[in-house]
């Protein structure tokens, strides 16, 4: 009897305890990012245009949460392209349930280039060096707004 009595007083606290509580609208990690001039994540790169690195607010959807800690994720671009995304201040940790959340970024965003000035990689045949500037956008944000 008294085992059943245990069984019934601590199996609504071990219910309780395995729900996630979910991220509330408007949550905020870091500094509050501007919301008024701000840029979907796939208009960035033609955003930038020529230039290398910019300051910029970005709406965007995460894909993933690399490292909670530091605050490193993905977010889309859009066709199939991803933003590299990480807190400067590395004590910022992101929960792993941002994923598939759209999020407000405020940051600068960089592109990031690999040459091909012919040089030969060591140990490498020159079919297997990268041809062209290739790379992708990588962002160093300050603030990020949980937006739905």
């Amino acid at each position: 009897m008294r085992a059943l009595l245990i069984c019934l007083l601590c199996c609504p606290l071990l219910l309780t305890a395995q729900k996630r509580t979910p991220l509330p609208h408007g949550m905020v990690f870091g500094a509050a990012p501007d919301r008024v001039n701000m840029h979907k994540a796939e208009d960035l790169e033609t955003f930038m245009g020529k230039r290398t690195r910019t300051s910029a607010a970005v709406i965007g959807r995460v894909i993933r949460v690399t490292k909670p800690k530091g605050g490193w994720f993905e977010m889309s671009a859009g066709n199939g392209k991803i933003i590299q995304v990480h807190f400067q201040d590395y004590k910022t940790s992101l929960p792993a349930d941002l994923k598939g959340r759209e999020v407000i970024i405020a940051g600068v965003a960089s592109k990031q280039f690999v040459a091909d000035d012919k040089q030969s990689f060591a140990g490498g045949s020159p079919a297997n060096q990268p041809r062209g500037i290739t790379g992708g956008l990588e962002f160093e944000a300050t603030g990020l707004y949980v937006n739905r």
